[in-house]
C-alpha cells in the first residue's frame, strides 16, 4: 500500500516531468539560430533559458540534497546564474546573446543530466527517512513556480526574436495542447466595488511568493469597473485622435519616452498601405479590431485611460473587481507601484533574493495571458514591470470613480 509520503512523491516527479516537458515543447519548432539572438537587454535567449531554469534545480536542490553530485560542468553557475548574489558571480545579463557556447545540444545534455538526477533524489527521498522533507518541498515548489515564469518568459522572448525579425516567420512556439485558454468576456455589464475595508493579500495553505504574503487590509471607495479589455478597436481611436500626439494625456515621463522613441503604436504594429498589421506568431497579420490590445506599456495605458476620462486600477481594486470578471487574456497594468506588503520578510539565503530587492520603480500587473502556464497565476499574483516594458503580453482595464 502506498504511504501518504509515497503519494506525494509520485506526484512531485509526474509534476517535475510535465514542466519541463512543456519547456522542451515551446522550443520543439525553432531552429538552432533562433536559441541564440538577443535584440534587447530585456530579452534573453531561449538557449539561456533552458540552461538557467536546469542551473535553478541543480543549484538549489541537487547541489545540497544528492549526496555525492557532481555538477555538470563547473563554469555553468557562472554562465546561467540570473541575479543571485549569494551564489556567486555570473554573465552580465545584456551579454546573454554573445554565448555561442555552451551550444544548443550542450544545454541539452545538461537539462537531461539534471532532470535524472532530480528524478534519482525524488525517487530517493520517497524511500529514505529524509529528515529534511519540509525545506526540500518548499525549494522544490519555488523550482516548479521559477520554471514555469521562465516559459512565459521564454514566449514573450521568442516573440521579440522572431517579431524583430524583417521577414517575420510564422513559427509555432506554443503547440495548441499547452495554451492557456480563456474566453472572452462578452457582457457589457460593468462590475461594482462598494465603499468599504476588503482584505488583500493570498490566504490558504496554497502555493504563493513572498511578495503576496501579508494579507492585511485596504480602505477602497466605491467604483465601477469595465468587465471588459480595452480592444484594438478601442485603442485606433485612440491612435486617430492624436492620442500620440498630444502631451495632455501623458506622464511627463511617458511623454519624453514617446518623443525620444517616436512611439506611434503598441509593438508589433506595422502600418502597411493605410492598414494596420501585427505580428503574431502565425506571421505578420491584420490586426483584429475585436480583440483586447496587446503589447502597451504602463505611459500607454495610462495615456489612453486619461483620454477616455477614466484611470487604472490600483492593484487593490483590481484583486477584489477580479472576483466577478473574466481575466488572464492579458496581464493587466494597474496604477500601483511595486512595493511590499505590511510585514513582509525577505527570506534567508538566495531565495530571499526571489522578489524583495526588486521591489522599487515598477508597476504591478495583475492576472495572467496566453503566454501563461495553465494553473499558474492566481487572483493574489503579483507581477511587476518598469513602466515602459511592452514585450509581456499587457493589456488595459478601466475604472470610475461613483
Amino acid at each position: 500500500m502506498n504511504t501518504v509520503s509515497d503519494l506525494v512523491q509520485t506526484s512531485w516527479l509526474a509534476r517535475f516531468k510535465n514542466i519541463r516537458q512543456r519547456t522542451a515543447a515551446i522550443c520543439q519548432n525553432l531552429t538552432t539560430e533562433d536559441y541564440v539572438v538577443q535584440p534587447i537587454a530585456d530579452v534573453s535567449p531561449a538557449k539561456w533559458h533552458l540552461g538557467h531554469t536546469t542551473w535553478f534545480f541543480e543549484t538549489f536542490l541537487l547541489v545540497p540534497y544528492l549526496k555525492g553530485y557532481q555538477v555538470f560542468h563547473p563554469d555553468f553557475s557562472f554562465v546561467f546564474n540570473s541575479y543571485y548574489e549569494t551564489v556567486g558571480k555570473r554573465v552580465l545579463r545584456t551579454d546573454r546573446g554573445n554565448l555561442t557556447r555552451p551550444t544548443v545540444e550542450e544545454v541539452y545534455a545538461y537539462r537531461m543530466y539534471v532532470d535524472t538526477h532530480l528524478e534519482e533524489l525524488l525517487l530517493t527521498i520517497a524511500t529514505s527517512d529524509f529528515d529534511k522533507r519540509e525545506e526540500f518541498a518548499e525549494l522544490l515548489e519555488i523550482g516548479f513556480n521559477h520554471e514555469e515564469q521562465h516559459q512565459e518568459l521564454l514566449v514573450t522572448d521568442l516573440k521579440y526574436i522572431l517579431g524583430h525579425n524583417p521577414l517575420f516567420p510564422a513559427v509555432k512556439v506554443i503547440p495548441d495542447e499547452l495554451y492557456l485558454y480563456n474566453e472572452f468576456n462578452t457582457s457589457n455589464q460593468k462590475v461594482h466595488i462598494d465603499e468599504g475595508i476588503y482584505e488583500i493579500g493570498h490566504w490558504g495553505n496554497g502555493f504563493s511568493f513572498d511578495n503576496e504574503l501579508g494579507r492585511h487590509k485596504v480602505y477602497l471607495q466605491s467604483i465601477s469597473v469595465s468587465p471588459k479589455l480595452i480592444t484594438n478597436a478601442e485603442y485606433i481611436e485612440f491612435m486617430e485622435s492624436g492620442g500620440y500626439q498630444n502631451f495632455n494625456h501623458w506622464l511627463a515621463e511617458g511623454w519624453d519616452w514617446v518623443k525620444q522613441n517616436q512611439i506611434q503604436a503598441p509593438l508589433y504594429w506595422h502600418k502597411i498601405e493605410g492598414s494596420w498589421w501585427n505580428y503574431t506568431f502565425e506571421g505578420l497579420q491584420p490586426v483584429n479590431p475585436d480583440e483586447a490590445v496587446c503589447h502597451v506599456s504602463f505611459y500607454e495605458a495610462d495615456a489612453f485611460a486619461r483620454w477616455k476620462g477614466q484611470r487604472l486600477l490600483t492593484e487593490f481594486e483590481w484583486e477584489i473587481a477580479a472576483q466577478q470578471f473574466v481575466w488572464g487574456q492579458r496581464w493587466e497594468w494597474t496604477n500601483s507601484a511595486y512595493l511590499a506588503y505590511p510585514g513582509f520578510t525577505k527570506a534567508e539565503g538566495a531565495v530571499g533574493e526571489y522578489n524583495g530587492k526588486f521591489m522599487i520603480n515598477q508597476m504591478v500587473l495583475r492576472g495572467a495571458s496566453s503566454a501563461t502556464p495553465p494553473q499558474h497565476s492566481r487572483i493574489t499574483y503579483r507581477n511587476f514591470f518598469q513602466t515602459d516594458k511592452r514585450w509581456q503580453f499587457t493589456g488595459i482595464r478601466l475604472v470610475q470613480n461613483f
